[in-house]
This record gives C-alpha cells, sequence and structure tokens, in this order.
C-alpha cells in the first residue's frame, strides 16, 4: 500500500486493530453499551489518519499550505537553520480534527531534513515552537534555485510522532504529501522575508489548497 497516495493512511491500522479487539472484549465482557467507547476510538482513528486526493492550482512561484489548521501566527524572524537570515515564519495549528498530513508548498529539491528530539508541550503555546519535538524540511524552488522555503514539523501535546517520508535529493511538488504528524500539533514555514504573505491570525487554510503566499521573482534568472 502506498502511504502517500492510500486514501487512509497504513499508520492507521495498528490503531485499529487494537480498538477492534478491545471493542470484542468488552461486548463479551460488559457487553454492548460499554462495548461503544472502544469502538469510537476505532472509528476516530479512522477518521484522524484520512488521506484525502486534492487538485492543487498554483503558479510557479505560489506557495501552498503544508497543513490543515488555522493559521496561530505570521511573524519576522532570523531563520538559522537552512535559509540563514531573515524570514517570514507562518504558524499554522492543527487539531486532532484536521488532516494531519502534511504537504509540499512548492516543486522543488529536498536540500536539507534534519530531525530535532524535544518536549510535548500543548502545540498553540508559543513556546513549543522553540522546545517541542520537530523535524525541518527545506526546499529548493524548481522554477528560481534562487529561492528556497522551509517547512517544520512540530508535535504538541497529544501528537507524540512525527513522520517523514523524503529524504535530502528528493524532488517534490506542489501539494505532494511528505509526512505527517500524530495527534494534534503544529507546521510552520519559513518563507524569504520579502515573500508576499495572503493569510493573517485566524485565517483557516487547507493543506494543498490554499495559497498562503507568493515567492518574489523579482531576481528571477533570464536568458541573456
Amino acid at each position: 500500500m502506498n502511504r502517500r497516495n492510500s486514501i487512509i493512511l497504513p499508520d492507521a491500522l495498528p490503531f485499529v486493530g487494537v480498538g477492534l479487539i478491545t471493542t470484542a472484549l468488552v461486548y463479551i465482557i460488559f457487553g454492548s453499551v460499554w462495548a461503544i467507547i472502544p469502538a469510537f476510538f476505532s472509528i476516530f482513528t479512522i477518521y484522524f489518519f484520512r488521506n484525502p486526493e486534492r487538485q492543487v492550482d498554483a503558479g510557479p512561484y505560489d506557495v501552498v499550505s503544508p497543513a490543515d489548521g488555522v493559521i496561530l501566527s505570521v511573524e519576522e524572524v532570523n531563520e538559522d537553520k537552512y535559509l540563514k537570515g531573515p524570514a517570514i515564519k507562518v504558524s499554522i495549528f492543527l487539531s486532532i480534527f484536521n488532516v494531519h498530513v502534511n504537504r509540499s508548498p512548492i516543486a522543488g529539491l529536498v536540500e536539507y531534513v534534519f530531525y530535532r528530539p524535544g518536549k510535548f508541550f500543548p502545540a498553540f503555546k508559543s513556546h513549543a515552537s522553540n522546545l517541542n519535538e520537530r523535524n525541518y524540511v527545506g526546499i529548493r524552488s524548481e522554477k528560481n534555485p534562487d529561492l528556497a522555503l522551509m517547512v517544520v514539523q512540530i508535535t504538541g501535546f497529544i501528537a507524540r510522532r512525527i513522520v517523514c517520508w523524503v529524504k535530502e535529493g528528493d524532488k517534490m511538488t506542489p501539494g505532494e504529501r511528505f509526512g505527517l504528524i500524530k495527534y494534534g500539533s503544529c507546521t510552520e514555514i519559513y518563507l524569504p522575508k520579502n515573500s508576499q504573505i495572503n493569510v493573517q491570525k485566524g485565517t483557516k487554510v487547507k493543506g494543498g489548497k490554499t495559497i498562503i503566499g507568493r515567492l518574489s521573482n523579482e531576481h528571477e534568472k533570464t536568458d541573456s
């Protein structure tokens, strides 16, 4: 089964299996009323690990949202891991009811992947960005190699595992699935400082669908 393209991610299968076995045991021992609880867990697990197909409609410099959720903040920062300079950080909070698949914001080459262990503070807390477990994915634009951005997968209080399916040297298309954060989390995207931003705090976004910004093409190389 292809993890990226399946309707329900294979990651759900162990949880669903445990839920169904527990449901059967509870039903046998305690009856149907109590069996509703583990049955609900199994159904919710299938819902959580849904992996919908999405048609991406974006221009060569458009930046699509890497995740479903709500914009927590848009701020100027200094990014020292990959972009190594001034950047705009857009933070997206994912509740347990959002699709938790992460998608590539642009077409490009994966140049940087780095996992860092950490804490599990609630993802909507401001200090979670600095202290929680996270995974960095830096992508160089296919359209203009002078441009790049970085997506960061961050765990939350409930989220306890980050999954990343790409490695350095992989090529991605806009909206292509590259990872998953299990159960409630935050996704950040760092764009060059001169990028156009189309969202603000409170904006609801969909991964691979919402155009959250646009990379500047003022330095696009042309044939001489």
